[in-house]
């Protein structure tokens, strides 16, 4: 074998793992969530800087107002969802710099004192953290649903502020019925790799 994660594992993070659309009613507690994170956090990104945040959306009346921006087709998954998770990129993670990354704190004014720069990073590394928390929920036993179709400016407006931007929305449970679409092909190692 060429990979050392056990087959078992590989199936459960990856080929079995699927995009879920229908989940039980089966609660996602906070403890699996700080779990979830608990792991993810090890993940890396540039200098450290760690720009997800996660806004869990529990209350009826916090679903309702989520489901208003999310597109047709991903409204009724999402009010059904035992969970869901807002993922967002802070642009100002830079202030978080000195304790991050203790030994090279002035990078915080050396390389992110304008916000541009800080947006471009903090969109590139939130994603790649956005991406180890979907693996995080599979690591679970739960399934994620995560979804790009909703209203970014309605999001921001209803649950974050101007210096977080969404990323995307995931649902989090158990799958239900029903739950999986037939599955996509994907591109072959020689279609994607290329040696120089």
């Amino acid at each position: 074998m060429s990979l050392v994660l056990d087959p078992a594992a590989q199936d459960l993070l990856f080929r079995e793992a699927r995009t879920a659309n229908t989940f039980t009613d089966e609660p996602v507690t906070d403890e699996q969530v700080q779990a979830i994170y608990d792991l993810v956090k090890f993940g890396p990104t540039a200098f450290n800087q760690s720009p997800l945040r996660v806004v869990l959306v529990r209350s009826a009346e916090g679903r309702e107002r989520l489901v208003r921006h999310m597109a047709e087709g991903n409204r009724p998954k999402t009010a059904t969802a035992p969970l869901v998770a807002i993922l967002a990129a802070d642009n100002e993670f830079h202030e978080e710099l000195p304790a991050l990354l203790p030994h090279f704190p002035q990078a915080k004014d050396v390389f992110f004192s304008e916000r541009p720069a800080r947006e471009s990073a903090a969109g590139l590394n939130a994603a790649l953290q956005a991406a180890y928390f979907i693996i995080g929920v599979r690591a679970a036993g739960l399934a994620a649903g995560p979804m790009t179709g909703y209203d970014p400016a309605g999001i921001q407006k209803e649950f974050l502020d101007d210096d977080h931007a969404p990323l995307m929305v995931v649902n989090i449970g158990k799958p239900g019925e029903d739950a999986w679409f037939p599955r996509s092909p994907r591109l072959s190692f020689d279609e994607v790799v290329t040696t120089v």
